[in-house]
């Protein structure tokens, strides 16, 4: 078991320490946990304050307590996933783990590219200077071997990138989601970003999107923001999927059919 920093006085978190084991891959969607029994000696602590600890994960639909049989791992389309929570234990802990990180691409497949179609037709002036200054941050801070604050910087402004243009929508459901799932896109692009080879190709890939919203073309930003996933995925040696909605529409002047 990882040791963990705990606040003076603050006992053991069990669902803390779960928490890692799931999201890492450790146990899998249909595995049992380990028992109270067990919980409660490995963390010398008593049986109340398991439960406490594991009502946390079945309040957010990941583990579901099964009578006569223990704690055991939902699947993953079952877990709260925007939950804040949830969200905090991903970009902490799910980086090991292939299959989270292909769920969020998917999803981030599935959406991105209309939410760049519609900052195309919406941006105003101030969102499109929010886009240019994370993009000129991620190009100023875009090679590693300035030492790992610049590794940090690259992938914050990487992810300001994206949350601008979620606001840039000016739909007060996509702004605030953008808010929810920025944990979620962190984690994809400091991993993509440490993994990437050729990083000029993807500061290349995220120009063309801007440029795209910047100049009122929204076929163009749809098919920008994929390609600009679609190196997400190669750098993660990701493959997202058949599912992806979008990759065999056709596109017409006012957007997908």
């Amino acid at each position: 078991m990882k040791e963990k920093q705990q606040k003076p006085n603050q006992r053991p978190s069990v669902a803390e320490f779960l928490a890692e084991e799931i999201f890492s891959g450790r146990y899998q969607p249909g595995d049992y946990v380990p028992k109270e029994v067990a919980l409660c000696d490995q963390f010398a602590i008593n049986r109340s304050a398991v439960r406490s600890d594991l009502r946390q994960l079945v309040d957010v639909g990941i583990i579901e307590r099964i009578s006569g049989h223990g704690s055991r791992v939902r699947e993953y389309s079952e877990w709260n996933i925007l939950d804040p929570t949830v969200t905090g234990w991903m970009t902490r802990y799910a980086a090991p783990n292939p299959k989270v990180q292909r769920e969020i691409l998917s999803f981030r497949l599935d959406v991105e590219p209309y939410v760049a179609m519609m900052a195309a037709k919406r941006a105003t002036a101030r969102d499109l200077v929010a886009i240019e200054e994370a993009f000129e941050g991620m190009g100023q801070n875009m090679h590693g071997d300035a030492g790992p604050e610049s590794n940090r910087l690259h992938s914050d402004y990487d992810v300001a990138f994206h949350v601008a243009i979620y606001k840039a929508t000016h739909n007060i459901v996509w702004a605030q989601l953008s808010h929810i799932l920025r944990p979620s896109i962190y984690l994809l692009i400091k991993m993509s970003n440490v993994s990437a080879t050729d990083p000029e190709a993807s500061l290349e890939r995220h120009r063309q999107l801007m440029e795209a919203i910047r100049t009122r073309r929204p076929n163009e930003a749809f098919r920008s923001a994929q390609a600009v996933l679609a190196g997400t995925a190669d750098a993660l040696g990701l493959k997202p999927g058949e599912s992806v909605l979008g990759s065999r529409l056709e596109l017409t002047a006012d957007g997908p059919l």
